[in-house]
C-alpha cells in the first residue's frame, strides 16, 4: 500500500516566488531518490463555511497563506530509504545553506500516512 508524507505550512504570500523555487529544487531530489508524487500546492479557497479552516489552524497572519504539500511513496519502508538518501544529498543541504527559509519552520505541520482509499 502506498505512503504519503503531508505538510502544512504558513509562508508569507511575498515568500512564494522563493518558496515555489526551494520546492522545484527539494522534489527534484525527492523524485531523484525514488518519491511517486511530490505536490506543493498554495492556498486559493480558504474561507470555509463548513469545519476548521487551514487558516485558523496555522494561525495565518496577514500577508500569508497555507501551503499543503504531499509526497507520495510505493510504501512506508520505501518512504523511509528514499527519505534516509535524501537527507545524506548534498544539493539539500546545500538549499538550507542558502539563508533563511522562506517559512517559518517551527510552524510546519508534518505526518505520515498509510493510504485508506486510493480512486
Amino acid at each position: 500500500m502506498q505512503y504519503v508524507d503531508g505538510f502544512v505550512l504558513a509562508v508569507p504570500k511575498k515568500n512564494l516566488d522563493d518558496y515555489r523555487r526551494l520546492s522545484k529544487a527539494a522534489g527534484k531530489v525527492w523524485r531523484d531518490h525514488g518519491a511517486v508524487q511530490y505536490v506543493e500546492a498554495a492556498g486559493d479557497d480558504l474561507k470555509v463555511k463548513f469545519g476548521v479552516s487551514f487558516e485558523k489552524i496555522m494561525k495565518v497572519k496577514k500577508g500569508e497563506t497555507v501551503v499543503f504539500s504531499w509526497i507520495v511513496f510505493k510504501s512506508r519502508k520505501h518512504r523511509d530509504q528514499v527519505n534516509a538518501k535524501v537527507i545524506a544529498d548534498p544539493r539539500l543541504n546545500k538549499m538550507m545553506e542558502k539563508g533563511p527559509m522562506p517559512f517559518d519552520m517551527k510552524r510546519m505541520v508534518y505526518g505520515g500516512f498509510k493510504f485508506l482509499v486510493d480512486a
